[in-house]
């Protein structure tokens, strides 16, 4: 391992363990002043602890801990990434308002109890909304024209799904909504745009999510391409395999032609070119396509809107980006990608970048909603 990575492990664990001792601080000294002499210290700290790192936990001690005690460690760690980010952003401004009171000489006994619940209550609201956003789906709908035609079609209605995350904490129930939502669309095709797992791709088979999944139903079939998360969990061949099992076509690379009128081109996720293999330029790819047919294009990282226009797709649909997920990270987001979210004319191309169905991490949501996104695309007569 190169000395330059291991500084930046270093770096990274100091962040973490600093961020959750200031934010174990404030809860210790909340705690006492309302818990009094039924507080314990010692107590407090070896719950917090084991709290904070409980997704660290789950990943180490995946393969010796029983499934059912990995999969808790890695629920509340989840939620436990929505209260980092709360503290980090709430906690300064409590520090700053006791900051403030202290200047004006008023008594800590007046406000510290009174800031304190404040902080509970929004984090509370933030917890119940966000749980609102990211469990109760939405459907986005967007028409675009292509100005070629497709044998006899006027138009296609496209079921698009990406970002499901199907794993510890996005399971069967979630999924239902979205084979309820995606089949009352009665969609021509339905199209995955990457990550349809997380990681890990036991706990879909452990709790049979592909009995679920197969019952999504599209006359002109369902086509997935791999997302950053499938290279992570490195179960890519299980993966392709399952989603086999239930009439998923995993693309990798590769390009269908359907009906002879319309070209489905999937893409390794960009992952890919880490690997010894790599993955195809788009325009190679596009060499097999008559332009004449419209191409639509699946790329889970929304990168090179500009290189997808001119090598001649009509479409390209991509994920990735959860719009952050939760605010403010959408503006990280909108600095890192052309599109983060929603749709985009780019010379020829309509570029469209969902916010995702499921979530990673807490099964959180705010400033963006979980998403299935309706597509219809009208021909040229």
């Amino acid at each position: 391992m190169k000395m330059r990575t291991i500084i930046s492990i270093l770096m990274v664990l100091a962040i973490i363990f600093g961020l959750n001792g200031y934010i174990g601080w404030h809860v210790k000294v909340f705690l006492a002043d309302q818990l009094g002499s039924w507080f314990h210290s010692g107590v407090y700290w070896i719950v917090f602890w084991l709290v904070a790192l409980s997704y660290l936990l789950a990943w180490v001690g995946s393969r010796v801990l029983p499934a059912s005690v990995s999969r808790v460690f890695k629920i509340v760690g989840s939620y436990w990434f929505a209260m980092m980010q709360f503290g980090f952003l709430l906690l300064p401004l409590t520090d700053l308002a006791i900051g403030v009171l202290h200047l004006a000489s008023v008594s800590p006994d007046t406000y510290k109890p009174i800031l304190g619940w404040i902080d509970v209550a929004i984090v509370l609201f933030l917890m119940l909304r966000g749980s609102y956003n990211a469990r109760t789906p939405v459907i986005r709908k967007y028409d675009v024209t292509i100005a070629k035609k497709a044998g006899d079609w006027d138009q296609l209605r496209i079921a698009v799904a990406s970002d499901i995350h199907l794993g510890s904490i996005v399971g069967n129930r979630h999924l239902r909504k979205l084979v309820a939502q995606v089949n009352g669309m009665k969609p021509d095709l339905i199209l995955l745009p990457g990550d349809v797992i997380d990681d890990d791709i036991k706990p879909f088979i452990r709790y049979e999510m592909g009995k679920t999944m197969g019952e999504l139903k599209a006359p002109l079939g369902i086509y997935a391409v791999l997302g950053n998360h499938e290279y992570i969990g490195g179960h890519i061949p299980a993966f392709v395999e399952q989603m086999k099992k239930i009439g998923v076509q995993v693309l990798m690379d590769e390009t269908v032609h359907i009906m002879d009128r319309l070209y489905i081109v999937g893409r390794k996720d960009k992952a890919a070119e880490r690997t010894a293999e790599g993955r195809k330029a788009l325009a190679t790819l596009l060499e097999e396509t008559d332009g004449g047919q419209p191409i639509i294009v699946m790329d889970h990282q929304p990168y090179h809107l500009d290189k997808a226009a001119d090598a001649g797709a009509d479409v390209m649909l991509s994920g990735h980006t959860h719009r952050g997920q939760m605010a403010p990270n959408h503006l990280i987001t909108r600095r890192l990608f052309e599109l983060d979210w929603g749709y985009l004319r780019k010379g020829n191309l309509h570029a469209i970048v969902s916010s995702g169905f499921g979530t990673w991490g807490p099964p959180i949501r705010l400033g963006s909603r979980s998403e299935i996104i309706q597509l219809t695309i009208h021909f040229k007569k």
